[in-house]
């Protein structure tokens, strides 16, 4: 068994690597949070629920709170963009907000036996975490 030791020249390359994958992460996730609370904050409330159950069980006015925060949490995640310094806790919070509200609404279309919204949310915690995991670690 042998170890291998990376080079400088290596460990920046693969911090490279990490960071392109970490910002490709953060604009996917910026974009489907920003889409989806638009059509929160933007269609008729029988359009949500045809769409999907839960609209149904909430008041509208939750269903379009929601929506904005998720434009929020969207925009919040590529505020490094502008500022790393003042920008990072507030995508880290972000990040942390998201994976919250990823988590209940799997739990939410578990329960309802949503299987594709279900899917989707697992697929959203998967991507967030890195983000959150990595992002948090790293020091400038």
């Amino acid at each position: 068994m042998t170890s291998q030791v990376l080079t400088p020249a290596r460990s920046r390359l693969f911090a490279s690597y990490r960071n392109l994958t970490l910002w490709t992460l953060q604009g996917w996730l910026a974009m489907f949070f920003a889409a989806a609370g638009y059509a929160k904050l933007t269609e008729p409330m029988t359009n949500l629920v045809q769409l999907m159950s839960w609209p149904a069980l909430m008041p509208a006015n939750m269903v379009r709170g929601l929506g904005v925060a998720e434009i929020v949490l969207a925009i919040l995640l590529l505020a490094p963009v502008v500022s790393w310094k003042h920008g990072r806790p507030l995508m880290l919070t972000a990040a942390a907000g998201l994976l919250a509200l990823e988590t209940i609404m799997l739990v939410v279309h578990a329960l309802g036996l949503e299987a594709g919204p279900a899917i989707t949310n697992a697929i959203l915690i998967a991507m967030t975490l890195p983000v959150l995991w990595f992002r948090g670690r790293e020091v400038r």
